[in-house]
């Protein structure tokens, strides 16, 4: 039975060796999404236009809800709030696919010789087209009403590099898991829903009691989501210090993933 290399090397070295092929199945994937459709990938950037509007009125005007900035500016709030969607749903986006990435491409996994452990990172691009369209949007409603953004949204790159790391590791176990137990995609598909209540996207981290703030501080999403808005809306510089302690910690946690998805890839076959 074949072996396969949990080296961190291999796993970069993976990823650059097939660069190319992860480029075509991202682009196969993005316009997949909309093949058939009469105005195609134009989809990408009307519907987060649609829903900006939407939580925009359910809870500045429904909820009458504002951020803690002294500011009752509706525009502002559905802002705050859409930059905080704009990690949610990079996150969630990819975790949600990731149990059933090999149950999809089982022709992969039986015919061809195939590098099963870019998937993941097939996923995570398509996310990255739309979380970049999105970010387009909320970049035009920004300048629109409030000029140009904070040169500060130029270091949102590294802010979000822990996280894509996060979501590398995590993916690959999910998707490992999901082979061997069918339930992890229905379990998942509840987490999230119950993690994007437990971030601080519709609300401050400042609202809650203090005991609960160090409960949320434990949620992967609460830095990110909290250094994005400070980079973006209000021209904050990132904690550097705990900004590269975390990504120590998702390297960790996208090198465990990967060798996890390597060990038991093995009975990947026998199981489909």
């Amino acid at each position: 039975m074949q072996n396969f290399s949990i080296s961190p090397v291999h796993m970069i070295g993976s990823v650059w060796k097939h660069k190319h092929l992860i480029n075509e199945l991202v682009k196969r994937d993005v316009l997949g999404r909309y093949r058939g459709s009469v105005i195609g990938l134009l989809w990408s950037f009307l519907t987060p236009v649609f829903l900006l509007g939407v939580y925009t009125f359910v809870f500045s005007v429904v909820f009458n809800a504002r951020w803690n900035t002294g500011s009752d500016s509706r525009i502002e709030f559905a802002l705050v709030l859409f930059a905080g969607l704009l990690v949610f749903n990079l996150f969630s986006e990819c975790v949600n696919r990731a149990p059933s990435l090999i149950l999809s491409n089982v022709n992969y996994v039986k015919k061809v010789v195939f590098p099963l452990e870019i998937l993941p990172l097939v996923a995570l691009g398509s996310a990255l087209f739309h979380m970049l369209a999105s970010l387009c949007v909320w970049l035009l409603f920004y300048c629109i009403f409030f000029g140009l953004p904070n040169v500060s949204a130029l270091l949102l790159p590294l802010i979000l590099l822990p996280l894509i790391l996060l979501i590398v590791g995590t993916s690959l176990l999910l998707a490992s898991l999901g082979v061997y137990l069918r339930d992890v995609a229905q379990l998942i598909g509840t987490l999230t829903t119950a993690l994007m209540f437990l971030s601080p996207i519709f609300y401050p981290a400042s609202a809650l009691p203090v005991e609960y703030q160090k409960i949320l501080m434990l949620n992967p999403l609460f830095p990110v989501i909290e250094q994005v808005r400070g980079v973006l809306m209000w021209g904050q510089v990132p904690d550097w210090y705990f900004l590269g302690a975390y990504t120590i910690f998702s390297a960790v946690v996208a090198w465990a993933g990967f060798a996890w998805f390597q060990k038991t890839r093995k009975g990947f076959a026998d199981v489909l």
